[in-house]
């Protein structure tokens, strides 16, 4: 890699000739501004950077000790409780407080529905991703098992549209009722000054809610109509010389919802960023979503498809006056947590924080989408920063100092740029409404994620006793309380209104119907937003948020009793219980082909996230967080005696040969098994027998250097 000199540091040339030819112009701020600005924050805060994570081992430290110190005792939770309060781990909680996030947008602060995460590194899924806020519910049901059995023929099959069609006039006659009849009997939908009608029977009827009528826009071809539930949209789309339309007696096309309402556009889990090649790979892209120019094109179906972003969308109020509704979802861009370093600036030579880089150059792309006279991402002027794997309040309080500061060097005003903080780790689970303090005045959002989250867990308890299996893990009582906790904290600080109180990622994206069975439970638990894997997945869990108003839970649900802490402190530990030899095997080989399929990947293709098939061959999405769980686990049953060496290494082996068949199909594989011996099948080897060892339990630095030495063979 080649460097220049940029305001005493080493700045990768590729780098800066990207900031300086890309980032920069269209903006007011200099090259020289810029340089020194991230200069200076290196020189201030990259040593605190540093002393964080140090407070992060030693206190990983003291834990192991105390763990050593109670082996063949019982878990005493009250002694537990002391302990964690006397080293600093458990921290008291301050008097009450509101949080004060102003002038979020309202995508943040008053709409209830999905949020669509992706690879800011895949320019194909960043332009899917913002596109996905308007989305086919017809396609939505008939491309997936959301209807029983599967579309029959080459082309368009009849009877299952007419599935679809059903369906869809079932859920407008939940969300958007008509005063009389079912839009299932609808002949004709029309408006009559402000106020939409429709023809059943020859009769008119009205909606039962006539101010759900918000707007439309006709033409001598056909007519959208626009509806508003629980402040999301669907829009009728009346054209009868489609085919669809034409076999409908209202002419009525289709029906579009309003879908993923926010994106996360990810430079963290969902990436494999490491190297300065690949860290302009992603700041290009946010950089494109954020002044319009992203674009893709790509083979589908033998065609050469070019994708570009979305316009807003133009209708009349139902008074006649224009409006304006937002083309694509809210665009939010997950940084690196504190962790990591990158050589893409050193420092004397030394590589610098990647989360201090990312804060200044995101947030600095942002400008361009300031600038904007239409199209914007952010009507208020915000940018949205998602923020990773912090560990506790001193931590949240660094990425607040650490945002900023970045305000000042742009000339931003404060709290411009608003934080997600996900709630992950531990240490930040149970103290998060202290976290939340820290940030009072900028949060934008909390989320919890059980793969990280378990991964930590796991980590942070590896020397109390060997843990119960991956399986048992969404029931136990620690994940339940987490998951209540995550949502009270958010209640408690008067979040809801201000900012998103979000859930998980589904991970099963060919599973729509269970899905559409499963998924209701996160609005229903209080959460305004919740991760979906796919555009179309998205459109179906916005159905979701029409039988729910999150809004109104939210309000039932502070009334409860809050999650117990001492169920939260409890840690998975197997207690007075062996594991059979079928459940060791199980958890040994699905444990290894887990991060064998996913690992495999990453490495060797520099591939962060994607579908990956498991032991029984269900495609799931997967990103770096599946592997932090499924590596905790066997670095636990190893340090206690439940699996040896030898046995890890036997089920990597023959995990590897499954792995290989299962990626058969890709021409740019390169199959691990027989020899075993490749950089890939070392990653997910060293990942299981150093996993005690890693910082937090993280997966990183073991796969960046696997990564890297993988891109210096191939002369990248």
């Amino acid at each position: 890699m080649s460097y220049c000199e940029r305001a005493g540091l080493q700045v990768a040339t590729e780098l800066a000739d990207f900031a300086e030819n890309r980032l920069l112009p269209g903006t007011a701020i200099s090259s020289e501004t810029f340089w020194n600005g991230l200069s200076s924050l290196l020189v201030e805060l990259a040593g605190e950077n540093r002393r964080l994570l140090e407070v992060r081992a030693g206190l990983q430290a003291k834990l192991d000790d105390w763990a050593e110190g109670q082996k063949g005792q019982p878990f005493e939770p009250d002694a537990y409780r002391s302990f964690l309060e006397e080293i600093g781990y458990l921290q008291p909680e301050g008097a009450p407080f509101t949080v004060g996030t102003v002038n979020a947008d309202p995508e943040i602060s008053d709409i209830a529905g999905p949020q669509l995460v992706v690879p800011v590194t895949n320019a194909r899924y960043a332009l899917n991703a913002a596109n996905s806020r308007w989305r086919s519910l017809y396609d939505a049901l008939y491309g997936t098992d959301a209807l029983p059995g599967a579309p029959t023929g080459t082309g368009y099959d009849a009877a299952r549209g007419a599935e679809a069609v059903a369906w869809a006039a079932a859920f407008l006659d939940r969300a958007v009722p008509l005063a009389d009849g079912s839009h299932a009997d609808v002949t004709a939908y029309r408006r009559r000054g402000a106020t939409l009608v429709a023809e059943i029977g020859g009769a008119e009827t009205g909606l039962v809610r006539p101010d759900a009528f918000v707007g439309y826009s006709e033409s001598e071809a056909g007519a959208s109509y626009l509806l508003r539930n629980n402040g999301l949209h669907i829009e009728l789309v009346i054209d009868p010389a489609h085919p669809v339309g034409a076999a409908s007696a209202s002419g009525l096309r289709d029906v579009v919802l309003e879908s993923a309402i926010t994106s996360i556009h990810d430079c963290e889990d969902s990436v494999a960023a490491v190297d300065a090649a690949d860290k302009v790979l992603a700041y290009s892209n946010w950089l494109g979503l954020m002044d319009g120019t992203l674009s893709e094109a790509f083979e589908k179906g033998g065609k050469t498809v070019h994708r570009t972003l979305a316009k807003d969308r133009q209708f009349h109020a139902p008074d006649g006056t224009p409006m304006v509704l937002k083309g694509r979802s809210l665009a939010l861009v997950r940084n690196v947590g504190h962790l990591m370093t990158s050589d893409a600036v050193l420092v004397d030579g030394q590589e610098v924080p990647e989360g201090i880089l990312d804060a200044l150059f995101t947030v600095t792309a942002a400008l361009h989408d300031f600038a904007r006279a239409e199209d914007r991402n952010s009507e208020t002027g915000s940018v949205y920063v998602v923020k990773p794997k912090m560990h506790g309040p001193e931590e949240v309080a660094f990425a607040n100092t650490l945002y900023g500061r970045v305000e000042e060097i742009l000339g931003l005003p404060r709290n411009s740029v608003k934080l997600g903080v996900m709630d992950e780790e531990r240490r930040t689970s149970v103290n998060l409404v202290e976290c939340i303090r820290q940030v009072k005045d900028r949060l934008m959002f909390i989320n919890t994620g059980f793969l990280d989250r378990t991964g930590d867990e796991i980590h942070t308890s590896m020397r109390l006793g060997p843990v119960i299996p991956k399986e048992e893990m969404k029931s136990a009582p620690w994940l339940l309380a987490y998951e209540d906790n995550n949502v009270d904290a958010g209640v408690a600080t008067g979040l809801g209104g201000r900012g998103q109180i979000g859930k998980g990622m589904w991970a099963k994206p060919d599973d729509m119907a269970e899905m559409l069975e499963a998924k209701i439970g996160h609005p229903m638990s209080g959460a305004t937003t919740a991760w979906v894997p796919s555009p179309t997945a998205a459109t179906l869990h916005a159905t979701h948020y029409h039988q729910v108003d999150v809004f109104d839970r939210l309000k039932e649900i502070a009334e409860r009793q809050a999650a117990s802490r001492e169920a939260l402190l409890t840690p998975p530990i197997l207690r007075g219980r062996e594991l059979s030899p079928e459940e060791i095997r199980h958890g040994l080989d699905n444990n290894c082909q887990s991060i064998l399929g996913y690992v495999v990947r990453w490495v060797d293709q520099g591939v962060g996230c994607s579908k990956v098939p498991d032991i029984d061959d269900v495609a799931l999405m997967e990103d770096r967080a599946t592997l932090r769980i499924s590596s905790q686990i066997l670095a636990n049953w190893l340090m206690h005696g439940i699996v040896d060496e030898a046995q890890v290494l036997e089920s990597l082996r023959r995990m590897a040969a499954k792995v290989d068949g299962q990626n058969a199909g890709d021409p740019a594989y390169v199959p691990m098994a027989p020899a075993c011996d490749g950089l890939a099948f070392r990653a997910a080897r060293d990942l299981i027998l150093l996993g005690a060892k890693q910082p937090s339990g993280y997966t990183e630095p073991l796969l960046h250097a696997y990564r890297r030495k993988v891109k210096q063979q191939a002369g990248d």
